[in-house]
């Protein structure tokens, strides 16, 4: 049972890698997307996403890496908590002109909690 466990939390690590690695790289394909879901409160938009993608794909990257894998699933929680404000103003602003239902923006809020939970089991 251990030894199962122990390969399920293997292919965990390396699917987080692959998803916030490519999350990471959508932020430099399509920034008008996640520029649109900045909060007009928070300045330096365009910054602030080429930032936190560089820090998906850093985060992502540093999980394949056995002795920094902690620590960077460390960070990729702090970073979910960091980008939620984006996601409540995604919800709150009806999609921001985007035309995504409103209850799917909904249902990604508490998803934030299940990302943070997936992050933290490899810490």
């Amino acid at each position: 049972m251990g030894g199962q466990l122990a390969g399920l939390k293997t292919i965990s690590l390396y699917a987080m890698a692959v998803f916030y690695t490519a999350a990471g790289v959508l932020h430099f394909a399509f920034p008008k997307f996640f520029l649109r879901i900045m909060p007009p409160y928070i300045p330096w938009h365009k910054p602030l996403v080429y930032l936190s993608g560089l820090a998906e794909i850093g985060l992502g990257l540093l999980l394949l890496v056995p002795a920094y894998s902690s620590w960077a699933a460390w960070g990729i929680i702090a970073l979910l908590i960091a980008v939620f404000p984006a996601n409540l103003y995604h919800y709150s602003s009806g999609g921001a002109g985007m035309r995504i239902p409103q209850w799917l923006l909904l249902l990604r809020l508490p998803f934030q909690a299940v990302l943070i939970a997936w992050a933290w089991w490899h810490t």
